[in-house]
Formats: structure tokens, C-alpha cells, sequence
């Protein structure tokens, strides 16, 4: 996706506070928002580096520094809540049944965020979808923390306003002190039990069948790596990172309208 239909744009525009300049105003006329937008689309689809940004597209220089200033604002994030609250109200997301898993990031650039593991120095992606694989949460953190650790912060970047019902994960999320934590918000955690677990089986067989649709969380990192800037990360600030990640999941949102 390199350009915006008529519809998307309208719908996100409101979001961005250079489309609320009053055209009187003296001094020279920003650069139109949209064509800013799509340039950081190119750079997110392609993965070249922003000075490779064709003519046809304002200056990269202009393009970097309004991406980061949206990124800074958190702009992206607030679009991506909008739109998946919009899905929401459509019926197209369903947080009954989730899904949460981490993929691992290399991590080329420096900066801030970054953790040593065995595969080298690098980043986690953090994603919550829903039964159709559509994204509700994305988060990024330092590779060398535990997925358990991150499962609360992956919440403070939820997009809708429930909570999920059943949130389902792999063998790294069997955890009794993290099923605690999650039951006070009236989440339900089902994970297999690891193979050197010693405590007592707390999964329910039954429940331990919706397992077998996790593919639908790898699908989703699937559809997001068609987006090459995101494979290796290469932005100096983590945040930077993480709005062409929040970018990546608009892109999955738009084709659900």
C-alpha cells in the first residue's frame, strides 16, 4: 500500500495537527499531510533508507521530521485506536478469544531499547490479536526481557476498550502468578504447561484446544513482514520503530472496511 484512497484519508485525517492550520495564516504553507503520509508508506513497504525517497514524494528531510514528530505526539497511535474502535463498532474485531505471542527483531541501528540475546542484539515485537488475527495491541521492548514480564505492558497499548475473554499463548506464558494477575482483570490466560513445570496442572484440557488455532498471531506477523523497513530495525529511537510498526497494523485495519 503506497497511496491512500479518498475514504482511508478522510477517515485518519482529523488526527493530524498540521490539517488544522488555518490556510491565512502567514509564513509558508506546510507541506500537504497526505503526501507526507504516503511517503512514509513507501519507506515502510520497500525498506530503503529515507534519503532514497523518490521525487516524487516531498523532501525526506521534511517526510523524517513529521514522522517523528507524529511519532513523539503518538499521532499513529491514536489513528490506530480510531480505526480499530471504528472496526469494533462494525463487528469486524472480536476480543473474545486472543492471541499473544513475541517475535524477535535485529536490531542494526543503535539506540535505546535494545537487548543482548543468543541471536545477537536485538528488539521484541509484542502483539495481541483477535480470533481473526486482526491486531489489537502492538508494543516493542529490549529482546533480553521475558515475555511474562511484558504481558502487562503489552496492555498499556491495547486499542479498544474490552478486554479480552481468553487470552491464549504458547508454552514461554505458562505462568500461575501471571493467570493471577490477568483474572483480576477478568482475563483468562490458557498456555501449555511448560515440560519442566513441578507445580500442579492448572489447564483444562478442553480449553488447551483453542491452542491449536495460534497459527492465527503468526499469520498476523506474517502479513506485517510483507512491510521490509520493519525486518531489521534500523531507526536510531525506539519509538520511531514502533510507529512504523503501529503503521504496519493500519495497513492490516484498512483492508478490513
Amino acid at each position: 500500500m503506497i497511496r491512500l484512497t479518498n475514504e482511508q484519508w478522510e477517515r485518519i485525517r482529523n488526527h493530524f495537527p498540521e490539517e488544522h492550520i488555518a490556510d491565512g495564516r502567514p509564513g509558508r504553507k506546510p507541506i500537504p499531510t497526505r503526501r507526507v503520509f504516503e511517503a512514509v508508506l513507501w519507506i515502510l513497504n520497500t525498506g530503503a533508507q529515507w534519503h532514497m525517497l523518490p521525487q516524487s514524494y516531498p523532501n525526506y528531510k521534511s517526510v523524517h521530521r513529521r514522522f517523528q514528530t507524529w511519532c513523539r505526539d503518538e499521532v499513529l497511535r491514536r489513528v490506530l485506536m480510531d480505526v480499530a474502535n471504528e472496526l469494533r463498532d462494525k463487528g469486524a474485531l472480536d476480543e473474545a478469544e486472543c492471541f499473544i505471542v513475541a517475535t524477535f527483531v535485529m536490531a542494526k541501528g543503535g539506540g535505546a531499547e535494545i537487548g543482548p540475546t543468543k541471536r545477537g542484539k536485538g528488539m521484541k515485537i509484542m502483539a495481541i490479536v483477535d480470533r481473526h488475527g486482526l491486531p489489537l495491541s502492538v508494543s516493542t521492548h529490549a529482546a533480553n526481557h521475558h515475555e511474562v514480564r511484558l504481558v502487562q505492558l503489552c496492555f498499556d497499548f491495547y486499542m479498544i476498550e474490552a478486554k479480552p475473554e481468553n487470552l491464549i499463548g504458547d508454552r514461554a506464558y505458562d505462568s500461575d502468578p501471571l493467570d493471577a494477575e490477568l483474572r483480576k482483570d477478568g482475563i483468562e490466560m490458557i498456555a501449555p504447561h511448560r515440560g519442566n513445570r513441578s507445580k500442579p496442572a492448572t489447564q483444562d484440557r478442553r480449553r488447551l484446544s483453542r491452542y491449536m488455532r495460534r497459527w492465527l498471531v503468526e499469520r498476523f506477523f506474517a502479513w506485517i513482514q510483507w512491510q521490509r523497513r520493519i525486518l531489521i530495525r534500523w531507526e536510531y529511537h525506539a519509538r520511531n520503530f514502533l510507529g512504523l510498526v503501529q503503521l504496519a497494523c493500519l495497513v492490516i485495519l484498512f483492508k478490513q472496511f
